[in-house]
């Protein structure tokens, strides 16, 4: 199941995002400025983590924001908007100072991306959980301070997330999070390929083995990423792996979708001779756009 955490992290794929800090502000979040080159409009979407804020935090948050005050620094660099959602091209010009330039299909110009017009529109992720009419007067209050607020909180990601049920279990050995299993899980949302990754689908305290089991008797694919790692960790991963070929015989249908990450035929047939019957693709040979696209299309056909 999705979280908040997730939405912030893959809403708004058709918008340049920037990440950015308040040096100057005392509440602790991630914030990004959005840059929507359709609507020519830009605005800011922030995730807070901490659970125990009241309406009264978020509204004291909201009056530190001063449109054409407030101090901002880039944190983390920037995302582009994906492919498939972003209808135009993209010139990125990596120099002081930095520049994005954009052409929308049928616009003959060249726009700067990064002058578009900041908006009152803000988007406030939280971990915390706020009642309707919480949220209602909180739109009231920053109203007043002139902002225009979407507020987000954990009921709204378990509504939506009760809509979203996951069609691809990513099954991957730790050390492989950052470079393969974590750019596969955002990139698949992006997309609109609702996923069952440990970090967003494990909720603090969860039970690990239910929450795993359950996400490989849920979902459509299994993306296995077949590294070292993986080959050489008989935990977790050897047991998701006997648990969904398992399923596979049960079901008499193919599930699993190998990803090759730096390993040989050998060691893949040393591992499972029957892995080497399935075709698998090359995460180093294709890289992570067109590997996750296959995903999708081999993912959402079988939904």
């Amino acid at each position: 199941m999705s979280n908040i955490r997730q939405y912030f992290n893959t809403d708004f794929d058709y918008a340049l995002r920037v990440n950015v800090a308040f040096p100057d502000i005392a509440l602790p979040c991630e914030a990004v400025i959005l840059y929507d080159a359709n609507a020519s409009s830009a605005f800011l979407a922030c995730y807070v983590e901490n659970p125990t804020l009241t309406p009264l935090d978020f509204e004291r948050f909201l009056g530190q924001l001063k449109y054409g005050e407030t101090q901002v620094s880039l944190k983390g660099g920037i995302v582009l908007p994906t492919a498939r959602t972003f209808h135009g091209a993209l010139r990125v010009h990596n120099v002081d100072p930095f520049r994005v330039e954009y052409q929308l299909h049928g616009d003959p110009s060249w726009r700067e991306l990064l002058q578009i017009s900041p908006s009152r529109r803000v988007f406030l992720y939280a971990e915390t959980c706020l009642s309707a009419e919480q949220v209602a007067a909180l739109q009231v209050a920053a109203a007043s301070l002139g902002h225009d607020l979407q507020f987000r909180d954990v009921t709204y990601a378990k509504e939506r997330a009760m809509r979203e049920k996951p069609l691809a279990f990513i099954s991957h050995d730790s050390r492989d999070k950052e470079s393969v299993a974590r750019p596969i899980a955002l990139n698949l949302q992006r997309k609109l390929c609702p996923v069952w990754y440990d970090e967003f689908s494990l909720p603090l305290g969860a039970n690990l083995r239910e929450s795993i089991e359950r996400g490989l008797k849920e979902c459509k694919r299994c993306v296995l990423i077949l590294s070292q790692n993986f080959i050489n960790n008989r935990g977790w991963g050897k047991k998701e792996f006997e648990s969904i070929f398992t399923r596979e015989i049960l079901e008499d249908r193919a599930l699993v979708l190998p990803i090759w990450y730096g390993v040989t035929k050998q060691q893949v047939y040393d591992y499972s001779p029957s892995l080497l019957n399935i075709k698998g693709i090359d995460w180093e040979a294709l890289g992570e756009e067109e590997v996750c696209r296959q995903i999708y299309l081999a993912t959402t056909s079988a939904a």
